[in-house]
């Protein structure tokens, strides 16, 4: 396959301009000219672990001592209008950024950006594994935790540049240029028990082999990502319009993960075996990484005035999305006879139009209509086999449908009611008859969900004002389908037949069911006085699903309530607060296993104030507190096996997972007896405590086949202190 060079690198040319475009005018005219300098040091407290979370995203897990420097500039021609504004900040850290606008308003403007985000996995990786982050790791079997600490990180490198040009009043034309590298490793890996229905001849003794394996195999990643975006824009007195084109580049210079696999693994409790028969060659296997592709878009979209009251909007665009990495290169060896590559293509049309209107002062009316269509022309073959037959690729072409109309109508200066109905209708298309449904027991062609909604927003006095919105939905849609397994799909007509419906433990996907969805919300705004600002918030919203079944999920609701407010002290100081309390949860059943009802509960609290203790001295303190747990609430189906019986009994369920942030931040800016010279101070404590099963718990580490752990300190306590030196030139 060639590959076009649509990867866009202009590092030092963006670097370069930006120089001479910030630097050159300062030393050419002596026009008014801003400048301010950032200079300082910080400082953490900790270890690596305890900085697992704060150095997620900062890039200060591994520094316990880091450099500050910022720049801010700006240039002014009045003779001109010429001005050119450049910002830098973190310049000595690992996520750096700089932007630049360089412009003439009303003729011209020029954009450059240059960013880097470096993103550290938070868990401690101990494993034996050789080359961990390349494309071809050697697994070595060891004791649990008997390997070496390993960091997994990516970096991303962001550039920019854009330019859009003024021709005429009417006419404007913009072009902008992203490209962003990723590179390094983040946490991946394979797992395969025998025997199963993808590997029936993998067998062996039971107690003296091992017959599952999960592998830690970090995925190695070297992308580039290039996007192009142009634009034509036109304005005539009532009529506006905008031509685009967006283009999606993607490039990856790995395409298979390579690992090689010893004959010995450890079983589930550490005893290390002899692999069953074949599975050292199946876990060996090349694991495909994500293929290049490309996407092209085009569309027209604008707006027309009939009247001064009523407005059309349109949008037509056309999108082509392909993917044709070749298989070989990504290490499917056994792809079907004569098919080289995936050859997949996605053609995507979208139609959209609206119309906005106020025929009298008290009514508006909004309505809009918009189709989009997937027409998805990748080729069938037969990839799939389950040891007895084998099935083709789906066609996921589909056409969806919506439809909005609202009407709003002023009753009063304090009461203003709004009414409005939401259709979305979805067609997947037919199913392929040579392609398998695989884990569920069906399939539904089409969808349609229709939406009422009502909301009356009342202003009760000059300092309370409040609405209440109301919105119901129900969806259904065709006669389920029944997956004959490579022989098509048959319509039920009946689901409760015996003979032609569905078994009593057939499960069907919660986005295809027949739902009911009503939601309630509240909202008000109280200023009792110039100084003091409340606003409250309380949401609530149950969804019930039916199927031909009692299993799957079967309900779920979500609640939350909030508050914010804000209180001026006085002329110098002013205090700011808010509450959050949100829970979701879902209720659902497995057939002869478990009962779930699990819940996510999110709670938050913060305080702060800012102010002036003297002249020179600027203070401000926010504390804040954040919770999150998940509770899994288990129970046991009638036809539930002994095995989960036992474990149940013997565990009492799934432990709660927590997550809990208490942090402190505090800063303080004085200023020098130097003319626009300043010093700032800030102190940040953060407090995390987390426990996730998932990875570990209560100190135990997840461990995989190999011996590789997984861990994260569960309480972690870092303080950080930066003082800035802060200087504007004259």
């Amino acid at each position: 396959m060639t590959h076009f060079p649509t990867s866009f690198h202009f590092r030092r040319s963006l670097l370069a301009l930006a120089a001479c475009a910030v630097f050159a005018p300062a030393q050419a005219d002596p026009n008014p000219v801003e400048t301010i300098i950032s200079v300082g040091l910080g400082a953490l407290s900790g270890s690596t672990d305890d900085r697992a979370q704060m150095g997620q995203y900062t890039g200060l897990r591994d520094h316990s001592v880091v450099g500050i420097l910022g720049i801010d500039y700006s240039l002014r021609k009045p003779d001109t209008s010429t001005s050119v504004d450049f910002h830098g900040s973190n310049l000595l850290g690992d996520t750096r950024e700089m932007n630049l606008i360089w412009k003439n308003p009303g003729s011209w403007k020029f954009t450059a950006d240059y960013g880097e985000l470096v993103r550290v996995e938070p868990n401690t990786v101990n494993t034996g594994l050789v080359g961990v982050g390349s494309t071809t790791p050697q697994v070595v079997a060891l004791p649990a935790g008997s390997g070496t600490d390993t960091e997994l990180q990516t970096k991303r490198t962001k550039l920019g540049l854009g330019f859009t040009k003024i021709i005429n009043p009417r006419m404007q034309v913009s072009l902008d240029l992203k490209s962003e590298n990723k590179d390094g490793a983040r946490l991946s890996g394979t797992g395969l028990n025998c025997p199963s229905t993808i590997a029936p001849t993998c067998t062996g003794t039971p107690g003296a082999n091992t017959s599952w394996a999960t592998l830690m195999l970090p995925e190695p990643i070297s992308a580039n990502h290039s996007q192009v975006e142009a634009r034509l824009s036109y304005a005539l007195e009532k009529f506006r319009f905008n031509v685009g084109y967006y283009g999606s580049f993607y490039r990856n210079n790995n395409a298979t993960l390579s690992p090689t696999v010893p004959g010995s693994l450890n079983n589930p409790v550490g005893s290390l075996l002899g692999l069953n028969t074949g599975l050292q060659n199946l876990m060996s296997q090349p694991l495909a990484l994500a293929p290049d592709n490309q996407a092209h878009q085009f569309d027209f979209s604008g707006s027309y005035d009939f009247t001064h009251s009523t407005r059309a909007t349109f949008k037509l665009g056309y999108a082509n999305a392909s993917q044709t990495d070749n298989f070989a290169d990504a290490g499917l060896l056994n792809a079907p006879t004569g098919v080289t590559n995936l050859g997949a293509q996605v053609n995507t049309k979208l139609a959209k139009i609206g119309i906005t209107s106020r025929p009298v002062p008290k009514l508006s009316l909004i309505a809009d209509l918009r189709y989009e269509g997937k027409d998805d022309q990748t080729p069938l073959a037969y990839y799939n086999t389950d040891g007895t037959a084998s099935y083709t690729n789906r066609d996921l072409s589909s056409h969806k449908t919506n439809g909005k109309l609202q009407a709003s109508w002023q009753f009063s200066s304090d009461y203003r009611g709004t009414l409005g109905v939401d259709r979305e209708s979805i067609d997947r298309g037919a199913f392929a008859d040579t392609s398998a449904a695989s884990g569920i027991s069906a399939l539904r062609q089409n969808t349609d969900e229709t939406t009422v909604h009502a909301e009356l927003r009342q202003r009760m006095a000059d300092y309370l004002s409040g609405a209440i919105t109301l919105s119901s939905s129900r969806r259904g849609g065709s006669n389920w389908l029944k997956d004959n397994s490579g022989a098509g799909l048959t319509e039920v007509l009946n689901p409760a037949d015996p003979v032609t419906g569905f078994l009593s433990s057939a499960i069907f996907m919660p986005n295809l069911a027949d739902r009911k969805r009503d939601k309630v919300k509240l909202f008000a705004d109280w200023q009792p006085s110039d100084k003091l600002n409340l606003q409250f918030g309380i949401e609530g919203g149950n969804d019930r699903f039916n199927t031909p079944s009692n299993y799957g999920l079967q309900n779920a609701r979500m609640n939350q309530l909030s508050v914010d407010g804000s209180y001026v002290l006085s002329d110098d100081w002013s205090l700011n607060g808010n509450v959050f309390r949100g829970v979701q949860s879902f209720n659902q059943a497995r057939p002869a296993g478990y009962l779930m009802a699990y819940e996510d509960t999110n709670l938050g609290a913060a305080i702060g104030a800012t102010g002036k203790a003297s002249a020179k001295l600027s203070v401000g303190a926010n504390l804040s507190y954040a919770k999150d747990r998940n509770v899994y609430a288990q129970g046991l189906d009638s036809f539930a096996g002994a095995d989960s019986i036992a474990l149940l009994n013997a565990t009492g369920g799934l432990p709660d997972v927590v997550f809990s942030q208490t942090a402190l931040k505090l800063f303080g800016k004085y200023a020098l007896e130097q003319k626009g010279a300043s010093v700032r101070v800030d102190l940040v404590h953060q407090r995390i405590s987390l426990n996730d099963w998932t990875w570990g718990y209560n100190g135990v580490p997840f461990v995989y086949s190999d011996g590789s752990t997984l861990i994260q300190k569960p309480t972690q306590s870092v303080s950080f202190i930066g003082v800035t030196y802060i200087y504007q030139l004259p």
